[in-house]
């Protein structure tokens, strides 16, 4: 009898918490309206929108390969299953188009949707609900004043029970906490102006934050490097390993060229980024590499020392053996031909790295390279696989990619030189089983048709993942 009264009453809580759970995560929907005429917006507020739109990488996101633009079905692969990013045209009937003012500003602020839906935060709304009324005013002026495009979002693949959208609010009570970005009055404009960015509509935390078991970032660790895409996104604190400290005017320099003299150029996902940042306002730019700068910190004395000493031997090295017959090429430095990964580095790559000549002919020194001195050899093995596609219609590094010269083995003893000569970090392990992982996920892939955005190496496709 205790049994079943017990039971009994264990089932009423159950009921009980339940109910109350649907009455917490319950949203009601927004009535929809008209599609707004384009004229109704004022042009200053939708220009605006555009230069906001562009930091929030909203293209980049919402367009499929070979898609219009913004009409969403870009697949994003996550640890639970795939998600489909949204069509944000003003279409009226698959888009955004009847939406209301107030449904977007909800969407952003509180991650649900018009019908009352919780959004999966692969949507950033963790960093879009920090930004302001009147820069999401500004946002749903320009979306809705873009080309209105049909096209249906596919269905989203995640198993039961992530494909219930209440139980995300489940998620939003343990990681997300709303609310508009409150200025830190000890900073200055351009310090606060950068850090409402960067953490809001720029959502930088979102690559370069590690994540949890449940896809949320750890606010303990932030900045402290993730991953994006089959990229590494290096962190952006004190732990930065590049080995030349980052200053604000070199941070700019990069956010708004996708290159930087002594840390290189921007690719994976970094590379639309920059391309995006150019569309922004110069001052907005200038602010997020003002805060990223601060964030990073002062370098140590012994840092600082490191980095002068890696240009140092970098501007010494460029100076090379001048080839009487070839003008601008240099012969590269003598080498260790015993070592399999010295031979090939002579062969393939120091002719350009240590050539000395400006881009798009001469590379970064690999003393300075982020890349060689990253905790993992991720990034590296993209290149060297795909190079960087010459940019469209404009000067920046190129490098060609080497998938089809050279064998996995021999892209692991590449980069094992790289490492040892190149950096003062611990060897890479377990190199080749990663450049086999990193080839195999783009077998299926055109390279041609790989994005030359930005003099960028391509994502991977297929490995095109976000946390939700």
């Amino acid at each position: 009898m205790r049994l079943i009264r017990f039971l009994g009453g264990a089932l009423c809580l159950v009921v009980i918490l339940g109910i109350g759970f649907v009455a917490f995560a319950w949203r009601s929907a927004i009535d929809p309206v008209e599609p707004p005429a384009t004229a109704s917006f004022d042009p200053a507020l939708v220009e605006r929108g555009a230069s906001l739109a562009a930091i929030g990488n909203c293209s980049v996101c919402h367009t499929k390969e070979g898609g219009e633009i913004m009409a969403g079905g870009l697949p994003l692969p996550t640890p639970f299953g795939t998600i489909y990013a949204t069509n944000i045209t003003p279409d009226p009937e698959t888009g955004i188009g009847r939406w209301s003012e107030e449904a977007f500003g909800r969407a952003m602020r509180e991650g649900v949707d018009q019908e009352g839906r919780h959004l999966y935060p692969a949507f950033p709304y963790d960093h879009f609900t920090k930004v302001t009324d009147d820069d999401n005013r500004a946002l749903y002026a320009y979306l809705m004043t873009r080309k209105a495009v049909r096209a249906e979002t596919p269905a989203n693949e995640l198993p039961f029970p992530i494909n219930v959208r209440m139980v995300l609010a489940g998620w939003k009570m343990l990681f997300f906490t709303p609310g508009v970005y409150e200025p830190d009055a000890a900073q200055t404009a351009e310090w606060n102006r950068g850090a409402y960015l960067a953490e809001g509509l720029g959502h930088c935390g979102g690559c370069h934050t590690p994540r949890n078991l449940l896809g949320a970032e750890k606010k303990s660790e932030h900045y402290a490097g993730g991953e994006a895409e089959g990229w590494t996104a290096y962190a952006l604190n004190a732990a930065s390993p590049a080995p030349v400290p980052w200053t604000a005017e070199s941070l700019n320099q990069y956010l708004t060229t996708g290159y930087e003299a002594q840390h290189g150029v921007a690719r994976g996902p970094m590379a639309p980024v920059t391309a995006n940042m150019r569309l922004a306002a110069p001052d907005d730019a200038k602010a997020i590499a003002t805060y990223i700068a601060s964030v990073m910190g002062q370098p140590s004395t012994e840092k600082k020392s490191l980095g002068e000493k890696s240009v140092q031997q970098s501007s010494e090295l460029e100076k090379g053996v001048q080839v009487q017959s070839a003008g601008a090429q240099t012969l590269p430095a003598a080498v260790d031909m015993k070592d399999p990964g010295a031979a090939i580095y002579a062969a393939a790559c120091s002719t350009c790295h240590e050539a000395g000549r400006p881009v798009p002919y001469g590379g970064l020194p690999l003393r300075l390279s982020t890349a060689i001195h990253g905790p993992t050899p991720t990034n590296p093995i993209n290149v060297i696989l795909y190079g960087l596609p010459a940019p469209e219609g404009e000067r920046g590094p190129i490098m060609p990619g080497f998938a089809g010269a050279l064998t996995d083995q021999q892209i692991a003893q590449l980069l094992a030189y790289m490492r040892k000569t190149f950096s003062d970090k611990p060897e890479w392990k377990d190199i080749e089983p990663l450049v086999a992982d990193i080839r195999a996920g783009h077998k299926d892939t055109d390279l041609r048709s790989l994005s030359s955005d930005g003099g960028n190496a391509p994502a991977n496709p297929t490995k095109r993942e976000t946390s939700w």
